[in-house]
């Protein structure tokens, strides 16, 4: 007997309702009581409920920071023996590449929400000869974000006059090479090679391209011959990150004390996580010794470093009690040094709002632990939970209001779920001395979701439909995301020759005159006005 798929093309993105309040959508999300209120009343909740789901995803995303960091800074311990002297140099060195970190971890961390959505939605959609429209549409619509409100903001957040540029510019050039090939690519595919069709081939040859992205960032880093580009490395800072934002320095007490260290930290504002760590050439956890191998079992004994803060020894209870005491606490140090009365209550309402995901949030194993790895995989669980409710919400409120949910798509959840991305590229341009990590996030993060977060998806759905029926994947609006394509293109060479403009004429990308600044980023915004204006006319047939 042979499996007959199932002809749907977008009944579910589209949803059952082409105007608000002319026809009535019977979906619901929690009761079937919801469909007895009128569409209009519908609509205004679920969009509050979809902007929760945002405001969720913001404060999970600060802790999936935290662990992503301790992962980081891991190190390990390297011991050589100095032909000449016959001494042992003993040093700690970093596990992680810094341009593989800002690839891996980095981008792939920011841009978990808009991935985690699209494999969501092709999982929900297998059986289907047609690929869904949420992934793809959200992952176009949040590369824009990326590139035009992101860099609006990085390039007015300096002090005025202050002037930050691109150290390594072959590295940047590299991950920008990678981000324009992804757009291209994706273009190829729907166009041109196989129109309005995916294989399975296609799909796979997408998500390999990731990996090459890797081989070719790490090659430009290391400058391997023949692979790199003949480019030298700029000065860098021995500080990237000024002294003043530096992670609390562990004294001799803190060995007695450290719940006192750790309740100083976790006091810290958990919206602002210090990942700019990643590229500072000092390594501020490397102890280098020169000790004689004679010499050796006397020293280890007296090092005042030997005696490290083993975290996992640590009860790990009292970690977690602190994380959930820390959750259900409203008023912080913060809030108490407020003298205007609104501005306190404003501030408790804010921690009341958000107290339920805190509290949720708390229940992440401390980052503390295993350097990172288990809150960091807890909270990539977490982040898929809100990614389901966000589909689910999404195809309501199209059902409800009639929007077509890629317009959806191209703005409501491209903002939302590109928040990580602004938050880490504005402490970045924040806090470094470079314009390095705030760029590369930008466009590292661009090409992870086209050769993951639509590589992926697509190769679940025609691997199945290859399987099981022996068919392709078939796209149903394949013109309407072309043309999203050339628009996203064409005015993305607008961004970028803006940044090489100021590079030349300026001396740095982010930063300088605030007049220019301003100008810069006005002009940033307007270009994505016009790919989410042209984009939602296509693909409502209105263009």
């Amino acid at each position: 007997m042979v499996a007959v798929p199932k002809q749907v093309a977008g009944n579910s993105m589209l949803g059952n309702s082409s105007i608000l309040g002319d026809v009535k959508c019977n979906s619901y999300l929690l009761f079937h009581g919801e469909t007895a209120l009128g569409n209009g009343l519908r609509g205004f909740l679920y969009f509050l409920g979809l902007a929760y789901c945002f405001i969720g995803l913001s404060a999970i995303t600060a802790r999936f920071f935290r662990s992503m960091e301790n992962i980081v800074k891991h190190s390990r311990t390297v011991v050589e023996v100095d032909p000449h002297t016959n001494t042992e140099i003993i040093k700690q060195e970093k596990v992680w590449n810094y341009a593989t970190a800002d690839i891996t971890l980095l981008a792939f961390g920011t841009s978990f929400p808009q991935i985690s959505l699209a494999t969501i939605d092709a999982i929900r959609n297998i059986g289907n000869l047609y690929a869904g429209g949420l992934g793809p549409g959200t992952l176009l619509g949040s590369a824009a974000f990326d590139l035009f409100p992101i860099h609006a903001v990085c390039v007015v957040v300096p002090k005025a006059g202050e002037l930050k540029k691109i150290s390594d510019i072959g590295v940047w050039l590299v991950e920008l090479f990678w981000s324009f090939w992804a757009y291209a690519w994706l273009y190829i595919i729907l166009e041109v090679w196989t129109p309005k069709v995916v294989t399975i081939w296609e799909a796979l040859l997408t998500v390999l391209m990731y990996g090459l992205l890797l081989i070719h960032a790490y090659a430009q880093d290391k400058r391997w011959p023949y692979i790199s580009l003949p480019i030298t490395r700029g000065e860098r800072p021995e500080d990237w990150v000024p002294a003043e934002v530096a992670s609390v320095s562990c004294e001799d007490d803190v060995y007695g004390g450290y719940t006192e260290i750790l309740a100083v930290e976790e006091d810290k504002n958990e919206e602002i996580v210090d990942i700019l760590s990643f590229h500072s050439e000092k390594q501020e956890h490397s102890i280098y010794r020169k000790v004689p191998a004679a010499e050796d079992s006397v020293e280890s004994s007296n090092r005042p470093f030997q005696k490290e803060i083993n975290l996992e020894d640590l009860h790990v209870l009292q970690l977690w009690k602190k994380q959930f005491m820390d959750a259900l606490t409203l008023e912080s140090p913060e809030s108490r040094k407020l003298n205007n009365a609104h501005l306190w209550v404003a501030r408790i309402l804010w921690q009341s709002l958000l107290a339920p995901w805190r509290l949720l949030f708390a229940f992440v194993p401390p980052y503390q632990i295993a350097h990172g790895w288990i809150a960091f995989i807890c909270s990539l669980l977490f982040i898929s939970g809100i990614a389901y409710i966000v589909t689910e919400l999404t195809d309501i409120i199209s059902c409800v209001t009639g929007i077509n949910a890629y317009v959806i798509a191209f703005t409501a959840l491209a903002a939302g779920t590109s928040w990580p991305d602004l938050v880490a590229s504005k402490i970045a341009a924040e806090r470094q001395l470079t314009a390095d990590s705030a760029i590369a996030n930008i466009t590292c993060s661009n090409s992870v979701n086209i050769y993951v977060g639509i590589g992926i998806p697509w190769l679940i759905n025609t691997a199945y439909n290859f399987i099981t029926y022996g068919e392709p994947l078939r796209i149903e609006n394949a013109e309407g995301l072309g043309f999203t394509l050339m628009v996203f293109f064409s005015t993305s060479v607008g961004c970028i020759s803006v940044l090489v403009v100021r590079r030349l004429i300026l001396g740095a990308e982010l930063g300088g005159p605030r007049f220019w600044a301003w100008v810069t980023s006005v002009f940033f915004m307007l270009l994505w006005l016009i790919f989410v204006v042209l984009s939602s006319l296509r693909v409502s047939g209105v263009i």
